[in-house]
Order: structure tokens, then sequence, then C-alpha cells
């Protein structure tokens, strides 16, 4: 029997796991931003178009206009698509099964990727595909997907009953 979380439970999750999964993805993003178009910042940059228009998409310097705001978009459409995993699939994390949780984590992950990359109007894509290569994309949301279903890892060793102190 499958036992979904309550929505209240799934949001809270999503904050950690989206939290992590926004960190994740950013790092992937600021790595394949160097080795695609030798910039760092530029990839996330791009996010930020959505406030800042076409421009957005070429700015390659670390800025609070682009840098900032562009994380802080993808920080949050992070903890949206969280928020999604958690409801439909966070109970094999509490379930402590981690093999259906990565499965489950690379799956939305893909989702987010035929969403923002197929489904979304451009002015509403995330602005960083047109700066890195498919297989970058890959790595970034390959990083976004391990990243929601990390805290699966963790419960096994967290929640492991005490052994008894031996007698003397």
């Amino acid at each position: 029997m499958t036992t979904h979380l309550s929505w209240r439970r799934a949001l809270a999750n999503a904050v950690a796991s989206g939290s992590l999964a926004s960190v994740a993805s950013t790092v992937a993003l600021a790595q394949r931003g160097h080795a695609d178009c030798r910039d760092t910042f530029a990839p996330v940059n791009a996010i930020s178009h959505w406030i800042w228009d076409e421009p957005a998409i070429y700015q390659n310097k670390a800025s609070l206009r682009h840098s900032l705001v562009g994380y802080l978009i993808h920080h949050a459409m992070s903890v949206c698509w969280a928020a999604l995993y958690e409801k439909r699939f966070g109970h094999y994390a509490e379930q402590g099964r981690p093999g259906a949780a990565l499965a489950s984590g690379l799956g939305v992950a893909a989702l987010a990727a035929l969403v923002d990359l197929r489904g979304t109007p451009r002015r509403l894509t995330p602005g960083f595909e047109r700066r890195l290569s498919g297989r970058s994309l890959a790595w970034v949301y390959t990083a976004f997907g391990l990243a929601l279903a990390a805290r699966c890892l963790d419960r096994p060793r967290r929640e492991r009953p005490a052994l008894p102190l031996p007698r003397r």
C-alpha cells in the first residue's frame, strides 16, 4: 500500500530537499558554465531573463542584478519541483527505500527537464539551456534529481535504534 505524505509534511520536506537540489544543480550549472562558455556565472545569470529579459542571457560576470536574482528564481523553482517529488514520492524516503527514492528523484528531474526545455514558453524557460550543451544540461538535471532524494540516504542511519549497552 502506498502512503503519500500530507501536503503539510511534503511542503516542509520540500524546503529541505528543494534547497539541497537547488545548491547541487547550481554547483553543476557553475561547473558546466565554466566548461561550456568559460564563465562560471553565465548559466545562473541567464535564469534572470525572467526579470531582465533577453540581455540577461548573455551576462557573464557575477552581479546582484543577474546572479542573485537568477539563483533566487532557480531556488524557488527547485522547491516547487521538490514539493511535487515529496508529495508523490517522499514516502520512499520516509520508509528508508533509497533505490525507489533515487529513481523517483531522477524521474522528477526528467519531468522538470521536459517541462522546462520543451513545454514552457521561451520567456519562462530556465535560460541556462541557451548557454550550456545538451550534455551539460543532463549533468545539471541529474544533479538535481539525485539531490532531491538525498535525504533518504541519511534516514536509516538517523533512525537506527540504539543498541543496548552490554551488562557488566
